[in-house]
């Protein structure tokens, strides 16, 4: 196996801390304090071949590093990476995909049903001792019987959440930029028409320019007052005003939230709103399931060092060769 303890990795910020001990014990692990490239050495620009990190990239920042070769990313989305520049730099760009895959859906599917069935506004009703002074929690107006569900990005995740639906028996369609060959559901060619054409919409959208504000006033209208918004996404991907707006006056029946537009704030308007479940963008957070995407963000490292070939490359710089 070849030799890398003396190949530089800069880590700008923080980095789940497996990922750390796997890089400090078979790289030169350089820490910094953020992704600035103000903060990058004489020293720093001449060493480092390599970035491992769970925060934002930008071009600049690739630009201070001469010497860079790969950028190794926590987690399966990389929006906040600039891996065009990346690409046209020759830097590879690596993410965590497929590890994850599993955690999402199923939080994708609790989330739903959550959202029908106020399951964490019941628990909060036993625990603060409601039950016992003023009887059961009221019926829950929503249910899952009987809905159709429309998937926004028939990716890994996507198909995950729609195998795990297929066994609650709902019909399931979708809309992706292309239609997915081999997967046996409905196509719309347009997130309009997929959201007429059901009334619960699980957003698994990347975020980036091409899906900014997608689901928008025009989606939500579509989707109508027996419609529900799962977004387990990115919150970019949502029109975040239109859709309070649309919980608000009724245009919609309820939404899911685990991301949004400006994390970790959350907009009061939302927090008010008795027709949501929020959670804090926990879609992957388990141990087991962050750990294994530290172990793949590593082994991405030390496949692109030792045989010049990374696990898991992104798509824009899969031209990109040692």
């Amino acid at each position: 196996m070849a030799d890398t303890n003396g190949i530089a990795i800069l880590v700008p910020g923080a980095l789940h801390a497996h990922a750390a001990k796997r890089i400090d014990e078979r790289f030169r692990l350089i820490a910094i304090d953020k992704a600035d490239a103000s903060l990058v050495t004489p020293e720093i620009a001449r060493d480092v071949r390599g970035v491992a990190s769970m925060t934002s990239i930008n071009a600049a920042f690739i630009d201070a590093l001469p010497n860079l070769e790969v950028i190794a990313h926590f987690g399966v989305g990389y929006d906040s990476v600039d891996a065009a520049h990346a690409g046209r730099r020759d830097v590879m760009v690596t993410n965590t995909p497929d590890v994850l895959t599993d955690e999402v859906a199923d939080t994708a599917v609790a989330l739903l049903i959550n959202t029908l069935r106020e399951l964490p506004k019941a628990e909060a009703w036993l625990r603060e001792g409601r039950w016992e002074r003023e009887g059961g929690y009221r019926f829950s107006r929503g249910s899952l019987r009987g809905r159709r569900v429309g998937i926004f990005g028939m990716g890994r995740i996507g198909q995950a959440i729609a195998r795990r639906l297929e066994g609650f028996g709902l019909p399931i369609a979708y809309h992706n930029r292309r239609q997915v060959e081999g997967v046996p559901y409905a196509y719309h060619d347009s997130l309009l028409g997929l959201a007429g054409a059901v009334d619960t919409l699980i957003n698994v959208a990347p975020g980036g320019a091409s899906t900014a504000r997608a689901v928008n006033a025009e989606v939500l209208r579509a989707l109508g007052a027996d419609g529900v918004l799962v977004n387990i996404g990115r919150g970019s991907t949502v029109d975040q005003e239109a859709l309070i707006a649309a919980l608000a006056d009724g245009t919609i029946f309820a939404a899911g939230l685990d991301v949004f537009a400006d994390e970790p704030h959350v907009p009061e308007a939302l927090l008010a709103l008795e027709n949501t479940s929020l959670l804090p963008h926990i879609g992957s957070a388990s141990v087991a399931t962050r750990e294994a995407m530290a172990d793949l963000l590593a082994d991405n490292l030390v496949a692109w060092f030792t045989d010049g070939k990374p696990l898991t490359p992104v798509a824009e710089t899969v031209h990109v060769s040692r």
